[in-house]
């Protein structure tokens, strides 16, 4: 088989070289034909956009399809049916056809693999996204996941632009880890001891001492703690990698393989920290309408009506800045029936976030202030004794976003916290070491990677915005 070269169709789309051989090679979304040509539209991934194969049978095989006598030419082109992969060498020429700026005109097919019109599951339009979950194999050939796939490459890439361009160093966090970052327990154990049979102490517990590190080891929740030692020794550090959390919910917006971004940043107060996730934000945004905008068109028109205008909106204006306290009053005053009761010292649910967003400000909203009780060990303590420096940024039909605060640096404040919520010391104590020596002011915040896929792309399922989902019961391919 001769060696030819690809050209990419999203090239191919844009170009104004006419009249140029040219090669494609891709998988058939559709075919037609008439007694003395036919038609192929054909996609490779490059865009959401196919380029359409016009085939004159006499050029590609030499005479019409009902006088050929060979089989092997007319069982070619049989073969090229929905989901086959051909490369397609054919001159590039301006298409008389509206809609369309280019077309090939084929001189000749190869077929690469074929796939059989009677097994193939993605022969028809319209298939559900619950059927298409089922087959998450095959759900990148759709349109739908093979837009939600090059914006999730778009966002990583945003994601590490934004903070190389500002300065930050990209720090590898560990996946398997002896800390609970979240203090919520719910993480997946790692362990090479033979699970019907544990060494056991004397009261009946495993003696982790035999296993592989030598203690209780699981797969991390978040890189934040580590990366706040990176950032005390490089200014500004940033994590992008996998959390796990071992949580039974069959929910829209839960999985237990996700993909989190942290970055941590020493001397920043929370102003500082607020400022920076509001440009982050922004930053990202306007890369995807800059990078996708095919992609978003399609998802806009086919799921979210209103996907470019929130997209735009984000860009448009400044984040309403408030305090818990006021937002528990106006969600007190709103006359709103909740499923969940609002009061001073209650975490806020979804639907009090959206409200919040979506109703009252009708814009991002970015809360700080929160009871010291509802968030953990490591925020700074506020003066006031009862509150500490976190900040939560939400979004309209997201809710919370990024979560974040500015993180205790007072060595004695935190002990004593760390104590109250009863954490061992023996597991914190290279934490607390940070605040005895050089300790500064500093900050970060997480960002849940698939939240911000849900929000750029649209979708209302987290399940459909990760190429495999890991859910309870569901750990395919």
């Amino acid at each position: 088989m001769e060696h030819t070269r690809r050209n990419k169709i999203c090239d191919l789309l844009k170009s104004k070289e006419y009249d140029r051989e040219v090669t494609v090679k891709g998988w058939v979304r559709t075919k037609r034909d008439k007694k003395t040509f036919g038609f192929i539209e054909l996609n490779d991934g490059s865009t959401i956009r196919n380029i359409q194969i016009f085939v004159d049978f006499t050029t590609v095989y030499g005479d019409t399809l009902n006088n050929l006598q060979d089989q092997n030419i007319v069982t070619n082109w049989k073969e090229i049916t929905t989901g086959a992969a051909v490369c397609i060498t054919g001159k590039l020429v301006e298409s008389p056809a509206a809609g369309q700026p280019v077309e090939i005109q084929a001189h000749r097919i190869e077929v690469f693999g074929t796939a059989d019109p009677e097994s193939y599951p993605l022969q028809k339009k319209g298939h559900s996204l619950e059927f298409l979950r089922e087959i998450a194999h095959l759900r990148p050939r759709t349109n739908t996941f093979g837009a939600i796939l090059r914006i999730r490459h778009a966002m990583a890439f945003a994601i590490h632009k934004y903070f190389n361009d500002h300065g930050f160093f990209y720090m590898h966090t560990p996946i398997i880890t002896g800390s609970d970052a979240e203090g919520a327990g719910a993480m997946f154990r790692v362990t090479t001891l033979d699970d019907r049979n544990p060494p056991r102490l004397p009261d009946g517990r495993t003696d982790f001492s035999q296993d592989f590190f030598g203690k209780e080891t699981n797969l991390t929740v978040s890189g934040q703690l580590e990366a706040e030692l990176g950032a005390l020794a490089l200014s500004l550090v940033y994590t992008f990698a996998p959390t796990f959390r071992a949580e039974n919910s069959n929910t829209p917006r839960h999985l237990a393989e996700f993909w989190m971004i942290e970055p941590e940043m020493a001397f920043y107060d929370i102003d500082d920290n607020m400022d920076l996730a509001e440009d982050f934000l922004k930053f990202l945004m306007q890369y995807a309408l800059d990078h996708c905008y095919d992609d978003l068109e399609f998802l806009n028109k086919m799921y979210d009506p209103e996907l470019i205008d929130r997209l735009k909106g984000i860009m448009d204006t400044r984040f309403e800045r408030l305090q818990y306290s006021e937002a528990i009053e106006i969600l007190k005053a709103s006359g709103q029936h909740w499923e969940f009761p609002v009061d001073w010292g209650t975490d806020l649910q979804a639907e009090h976030e959206r409200y919040l967003v979506e109703k009252h400000f009708g814009k991002p909203v970015i809360l700080t202030g929160y009871p010291r009780e509802i968030k953990a060990f490591y925020m700074k303590q506020n003066d006031d004794g009862k509150t500490v420096r976190a900040m939560d940024v939400l979004f309209p039909k997201i809710g919370e976003i990024i979560g974040g605060s500015q993180r205790e640096e007072n060595y004695d404040l935190l002990l004593k916290r760390i104590h109250e919520l009863n954490i061992p010391e023996k597991d914190v104590w290279w934490y607390l070491d940070t605040r005895r020596f050089g300790s500064a002011p500093h900050s970060g915040f997480g960002l849940g990677f698939e939240r911000l896929i849900l929000f750029v792309t649209g979708m209302s399922n987290i399940r459909d915005v990760i190429p495999f989902p890991r859910t309870p019961k569901n750990a395919e391919f």
